[in-house]
Formats: C-alpha cells, structure tokens, sequence
C-alpha cells in the first residue's frame, strides 16, 4: 500500500491522551499516593459543558437585558439541560441502532454518553420540553427565553463540534484540499481501500465556522433601525432610533432553526459516517430540512398572532423587579380581551 504525505497545511486529529485525562492518576503522579480513584475526565465531555457554560452565559445576558431576573436562566436549565441531553442521546440511538442493538455491541453503552452520540436534534426536542417546564415555574414567557437562548445555542454547538474533533469522529468525505483533516488509518471510522494519509473534509470545521457566523447573523438582524422625524424648535429634524429585539415572540429561535437546518443539511451531506437512510437521503438531513420548515412556520405564524412587542419578558402576575414591585397595568397575556388594543400600542409607540 502506498503511503501519502500529509499536506502542509492539513488539520491534525488529537491523538487518544489527548481525548481522555486521567485525574486520578496525575494526582498520584505529583505524589499524592493515597489517592487510589481513576477520574476520567474526557474531553468531549468537556467541550458540551463549555458549550452549555457559554450558551447560559449569553441567554443570561439577553434575558437581563429585556428584564427578567438576572440568573432566572438556571433555574430553567434545571430543566432543560438533562432533558435535552436525554433528548439528545434517544434521538442519536434511535438513528444509529445498529451501534448498540447489532451483533457484538454492548446494548449498555447506549449509556455512555462521554464517548460521543448526542444529536442536537434530539436536544432540542428534550431541550425545549424541558425549557417549557423551567418557564412555567419561573414565570418567564417560553417564546421569550427561546429568543434570547438562540445565539447561544448556536455557541454551544460550536464548542461542542470540537469534542467531535477530539473523538476523531464524524468526519466528511476524502478531499484533497490543504486544509484536510489527518486520521489515522487505524481507526475504527476509516474507509476500507484507501491508502494511509488520504484527507478528510473537516465537517466539525465547517459546523464551528458556520455555526459562530449564525451568532453574529441572528445578533445583527434582530435588531431594527428607524429613522424618525422630530419638531425641535419649530423646525422637523431627522434622527436614527435604533429598536432592538424586533424578533420576538419566538421569531429569533425560527432565524435559528433555519439558520442552523440549511447548513446542517450541506454538512451532513457530506459525512461518511454510518447514518440510517430514508428515501436516499441521511436522517440528519431529514431532521434539518424539518427544522428549516419549522423555523418557517414559527416566522409565519408568530407574526400574525402577535403583531406588537412583547411587554414584559413574564407571563401576567409573575412579574419581576428589582424594586420588588409590579406594575400590573403594563402587563398582559395572550389570553386579555383587549390584547390586540395593547400590542397596537406598543407598536406603534416604536414607529
């Protein structure tokens, strides 16, 4: 068989210490002898947390910023955060069955959720189940945590793409592109027939990039620009007022899912990885041309059901301030006779 140079320029993949850090046996090593536990500490693992640290960070942030109670995002992520790993990890078995129910596989490593196999489908699934929970509690407006968590969830999937990096997994088709990613020709995932050295599409790549553009894209377009005229001393003068959050009502989390379903779609086009197939096509694919035609519906549906902005990021009678007090008088819910009335108010008061 004939050996290939890697490119100059071609991605490495971490090799195996690099995916698992034995706490344990550091500790013993700098001398602490009585120290007899192995604390694997892997490093996929590590990437989701990450993610999910940011990810709450920047929902905190944005929901603060439209006046909820700062940290009310724990709380939901209580909820949210073990359902949408639940989520992540039935959806990714339920796709891949012959990982874990074929012959000489260990149906318990449906279990082992630090050796990679979530799907971020299954998350949000879980995910939002769980964040409707955490909402209910809390008093905060569903569709107004999904906007503010929208960015970050597209941050925490880039982080977690890296994981997927580490595990030397889900990585796309041959190329001979510089930037083409190094695995080794013993691992498991490597095509049969081809020669030691041959590149592969860094999907994992491709998701991080696209992935931190859909952050900086649903942080630009939420917010609106007007120009609106004034009388200043008897003459009209023109001056810009900026509106932000004119993506509401659950519209940022559509951006999303369309933002994020039309670049999975070309991602997981071309990964080689096994993938059950319907009609031809990667259920992956399937499930991201679901989400786009969600996203769509969201878009379409919340901006006839609610025409202005929201009033308060809390559900009537769960308000929150920092005074403590609650003025009820600027509150509603979807369900007041005079909604339209309000929501006409409040946008025309942005115009």
């Amino acid at each position: 068989m004939t050996t290939r140079v890697f490119a100059p320029l071609s991605i490495p993949s971490p090799s195996d210490e690099w995916r698992v850090f034995n706490l344990g046996q550091w500790l013993r090593d700098i001398g602490l002898s009585w120290f007899n536990f192995d604390i694997n500490i892997h490093a996929y693992a590590l990437c989701i947390l990450i993610g999910i640290f940011a990810a709450a960070w920047l929902t905190n942030r944005r929901l603060t910023a439209r006046g909820a109670e700062p940290w009310v995002v724990v709380d939901i992520s209580l909820f949210a955060v073990p359902l949408g790993i639940i989520g992540a990890r039935i959806f990714h078995v339920l796709t891949h069955p012959a990982d874990y129910f074929g012959p000489g596989t260990d149906p318990l490593a449906v279990l082992y959720v630090w050796e990679g196999g979530i799907a971020i489908f299954g998350a949000l699934i879980g995910g939002a189940v769980g964040a409707w929970i955490g909402c209910r509690i809390t008093g905060v407006r569903f569709w107004t945590f999904a906007d503010a968590l929208a960015p970050g969830l597209l941050l925490a999937q880039a982080f977690g793409r890296f994981g997927n990096w580490f595990n030397n997994e889900l990585f796309g088709l041959p190329t001979d592109l510089p930037w083409g990613l190094e695995i080794s020709s013993d691992n498991p995932a490597f095509p049969a027939g081809l020669p030691e050295g041959t590149l592969f599409h860094p999907t994992f790549l491709y998701e991080v990039i696209w992935n931190l553009l859909g952050v900086a894209v649903l942080l630009i377009v939420e917010r609106r620009i007007r120009v609106v005229s004034e009388t200043v001393a008897g003459a009209s003068v023109k001056r810009i007022r900026q509106q932000e959050y004119r993506f509401q009502w659950g519209r940022l989390l559509g951006l999303y899912l369309i933002w994020y379903g039309l670049g999975r779609t070309v991602w997981e086009s071309i990964r080689i990885d096994p993938s059950e197939i319907y009609f031809g096509i990667r259920t992956n694919v399937w499930a991201a041309i679901a989400a786009v035609v969600v996203g769509l519906l969201i878009l379409v549906i919340q901006a006839r059901r609610h025409p202005g902005l929201e009033p308060s990021p809390y559900v009537s009678g769960k308000e929150w301030s920092p005074s403590g007090v609650v003025h009820s008088d600027d509150t509603y819910t979807d369900d007041d006779d005079d909604y339209k009335a309000v929501a006409d108010h409040h946008e025309k008061s942005v115009v």
